[in-house]
């Protein structure tokens, strides 16, 4: 079984989900007998060896352009894959749905993961938005298999485009506080303060977060974790808050710290908006934290309704009134706190996802005629 990765910005780079995937799925499909093969952004790597771990590496170029660099990429690497003996291509993205097309020329057996809602997300507003509706028709026009990361997705996707998918989760893995020092630079004490991990984009949701909870009585604090590379009005308005009990950490690279932060939150909350199942959501899950989230169907099915998690919704007041409730039931908070790992377990190990694309990936195989 020969594999092709196309879409994510390489191994074993990571920056976001798509490469938080590749890096945690190719491996372990690598130690279970599949040449794996992942296509990189050559200008992100210094040092380019042919392989590591077991994982085969080409690196092509692309546009440096923050619209066309993956666009670019993705269609180089897809023209260089064509012609090599690859059993299966893999893309991550529904971005690149449109490469549907050469595959089905060529004759290639291609799945796609296509993560989230991109046309809904309000950064894509007009033609951004246009463009990703019609890559993702794309996809489920012309790709073999559709993967959703989610059951609601997947009866999005069934409904919007009248195609089926096969849901493979997002993963994450369980770890637990080692190092509370890490935490020390910003002052912040053991379940002192409410978490916020993510950019400063509208389906984030993170102005109407900090508003909120100014608006509160609560005298914990709220750390913010999360930027944007590129000069952004939303975000502008979201770093201009003034409030002494507001902390902006701005990116924290540092995965150990990240976690810490994590792990020592009275609370994290998650405001994303238009995902499936969302990384730092699984994360903050399988980082033993109390989660309050909004109120999505996506954000439902990770939480099981409220055996996981607590909801608010955009309404003015809603938040606040979670917050202050919460902070009066000590209790609620240590029994989610004491279960959340638990959900990791039962649904989004990387064990469990690592099997599930290993054996889908024999079923394409077996079906090639």
């Amino acid at each position: 079984m020969k594999l092709a990765v196309i879409g994510s910005r390489g191994y074993p780079y990571v920056y976001s989900g798509y490469e938080t995937f590749v890096s945690e799925v190719t491996p372990k499909l690598c130690e279970m007998g599949i040449d794996v093969h992942v296509y990189c952004h050559r200008a992100l790597f210094k040092e380019k060896p042919k392989q590591v771990n077991g994982v085969k590496l080409h690196y092509i170029y692309c546009i440096q352009s923050k619209s066309l660099s993956q666009l670019s990429n993705s269609f180089l690497s897809t023209l260089h894959a064509l012609f090599l003996n690859y059993d299966v291509i893999l893309y991550v993205n529904s971005a690149n749905g449109v490469f549907g097309i050469l595959t089905k020329l060529f004759h290639k057996k291609t799945v796609i993961n296509v993560d989230g809602l991109e046309w809904l997300r309000p950064k894509w507003k007009g033609l951004g938005a246009k463009v990703f509706y019609f890559t993702s028709r794309m996809a489920t026009k012309w790709m073999d298999v559709i993967i959703t990361d989610a059951e609601e997705m997947r009866k999005i996707y069934l409904t919007e485009f009248n195609r089926d998918s096969k849901v493979i989760a997002y993963g994450a893995n369980i770890r637990y506080s080692s190092n509370t020092n890490l935490i020390e630079k910003w002052k912040l004490r053991k379940e002192n303060y409410y978490l916020i991990v993510g950019r400063l984009i509208p389906d984030n949701n993170g102005l109407l977060i900090l508003e909120e909870f100014i608006s509160s009585h609560s005298q914990k604090q709220l750390v913010v974790v999360g930027d944007v590379p590129y000069d952004d009005e939303y975000a502008r308005k979201i770093k201009l808050i003034k409030d002494s009990r507001i902390i902006f950490t701005g990116y924290v690279t540092d995965a150990n710290t990240l976690a810490e932060l994590y792990h020592n939150s009275f609370a994290y909350i998650h405001g994303h908006e238009f995902g499936g199942t969302n990384p730092t959501l699984l994360k903050a899950l399988a980082y033993g934290c109390t989660v309050l989230a909004l109120d999505t169907v996506f954000s439902r099915e990770v939480l099981v309704d409220e055996n996981y998690g607590l909801y608010f919704t955009k309404g003015k007041g809603s938040l606040l009134h979670l917050i202050e409730n919460i902070e009066k039931d000590l209790n609620k908070v240590h029994l989610l706190r004491e279960r959340a790992r638990e959900r990791i377990l039962q649904n989004y190990s990387w064990n469990k996802i690592v099997n599930q694309y290993y054996n889908l990936l024999h079923e394409i195989k077996s079906n090639i005629k």
